[in-house]
């Protein structure tokens, strides 16, 4: 748990990033293994998670992320992307899913199929869309908490507009919405940022006890 706090304080949100540096295939498996096993509501995991490797493709998303250059600098660019039309559709599918992992019959597990239908589907839209998008933070946090453990520097942006994002990645078309970013790579050695000091609420401010 030491190490773990450690490489805690060793992370933040790198500003700048050796391009010249690459996540080896090995290190990136293990991070898309922590962003698949992240908790989520239900277990329904409601987003998709894009890589994006391809230059061209990035240098088109960097005006669409206000200008910045870890969108083309980090070794790897991840969006993550909620679903916006989740249905009974996707519900019978999370079932099927758990049917054949645990060898389930599947006239078992229809009360909680029903159980999350109800709930989910009598959500509107803008619930929906908010509820799912949610879901997509849980999994930026395990990815984040991961990339500490590997030294790997990764930056989480909310700085984007998702709706240029939805365009040029023709997410709309999927029924996804763009909610994070995170780049992942290298600091370089010129990004004075990661001498800072980091800055956090005391104990006293941030916990209440009752």
């Amino acid at each position: 748990m030491s190490t773990f706090l450690e490489n805690q304080n060793w992370r933040y949100a790198t500003k700048k990033f050796d391009a010249t540096k690459k996540i080896t295939t090995e290190d990136l498996n293990t991070l898309k293994e922590a962003i698949r096993l992240s908790s989520s509501s239900y277990g329904l995991q409601p987003y998709k998670v894009i890589i994006v490797e391809n230059p061209e493709l990035r240098a088109n998303l960097q005006p669409a992320a206000w200008g910045q250059s870890q969108i083309v600098e980090a070794s790897h660019l991840i969006i993550f992307a909620n679903e916006t039309k989740l249905d009974e559709v996707a519900i019978d599918e999370y079932i099927k899913n758990i049917s054949l992992t645990r060898n389930t019959p599947i006239e078992a597990l229809a009360g909680y199929g029903d159980f999350m239908k109800s709930k989910i589907t009598s959500l509107t839209p803008e619930e929906k869309n908010i509820w799912t998008a949610k879901q997509t933070y849980l999994a930026l946090g395990n990815l984040l908490n991961v990339a500490a453990e590997l030294k790997i520097d990764a930056t989480p942006m909310e700085g984007f507009v998702p709706e240029q994002v939805n365009e040029i990645l023709g997410l709309d078309k999927l029924g996804l919405n763009a909610t994070l970013i995170a780049t992942l790579g290298y600091r370089h050695d010129e990004d004075a940022t990661q001498h800072y000091k980091k800055v956090r609420k005391s104990n006293e401010d941030l916990f209440i006890t009752l």
